[in-house]
């Protein structure tokens, strides 16, 4: 699992892809509620942080492999449930002679991590559009185990993401491990308004930039 891209199929857990050299680093990345790691989102991330010196390993929950097997939507498994499956990918893949393994996830796959880095502890966490609260319900806030966290935690957040803007997070202090990264006008899947002037293309790339400093850690 050190080398530059290849696909495997792990008994018992399903998909694994991995993708780039871990020039900077390795990340254990889970996909979203909705849309597994075939969307447009986290294909272009995977290939651009992988150009950015950052290893991504792609896992699928059970539930999403269902979903193809089946051709049919079914909504995810408690969060919880996800965690522990999250903890045997954990133990498959991390490797003493390796580089230590971050996690994170975009939306429900990064709140997965959060909350597994909350009770066994990681090396360091990478949230791409972290469902702070549903849609239009700011007053239900998903960060009762954030005061855990005691590793490097990157946020990376569209500025209009329904859920959490920019603004329903202003006045809520995070714990000082958490660094929050804000994409100018992009949505939840990082795409901002043709009148902003810029793409998703462009944030991808500015997300992972800013993915691959922080894993590197300080100058």
């Amino acid at each position: 699992m050190s080398g530059d891209r290849g696909g495997w199929l792990v008994e018992g857990l399903g998909p694994l892809e991995v993708r780039g050299e871990a020039r900077v680093g390795r990340l254990l990345i889970a996909h979203g509620a909705g849309a597994g790691q075939d969307s447009a989102l986290m294909v272009a991330l995977r290939e651009t942080l992988a150009e950015e010196g950052v290893q991504t390993l792609a896992i699928e929950f059970g539930y999403m492999q269902r979903m193809r097997r089946e051709a049919r939507r079914r909504p995810p498994p408690r969060i919880d449930l996800l965690v522990d499956e999250l903890a045997y990918w954990c133990d498959t893949v991390t490797h003493p002679e390796l580089a230590p393994l971050w996690l994170g996830g975009k939306s429900m796959g990064g709140r997965a991590a959060s909350l597994f880095a909350a009770r066994d502890q990681a090396v360091g966490l990478v949230l791409c559009g972290y469902p702070f609260h549903p849609p239009r319900r700011p007053e239900s806030l998903r960060l009762a185990h954030w005061p855990l966290l005691a590793c490097p935690t990157l946020v990376v957040q569209g500025s209009r993401d329904p859920f959490g803007t920019r603004e329903e997070l202003a006045g809520h202090a995070l714990p000082e491990v958490v660094r929050v990264h804000w994409l100018e006008d992009g949505d939840h899947d990082w795409k901002p308004r043709r009148a902003s002037g810029r793409d998703q293309r462009q944030l991808i790339a500015e997300a992972a930039g800013v993915i691959a400093a922080f894993m590197a850690g300080p100058a």
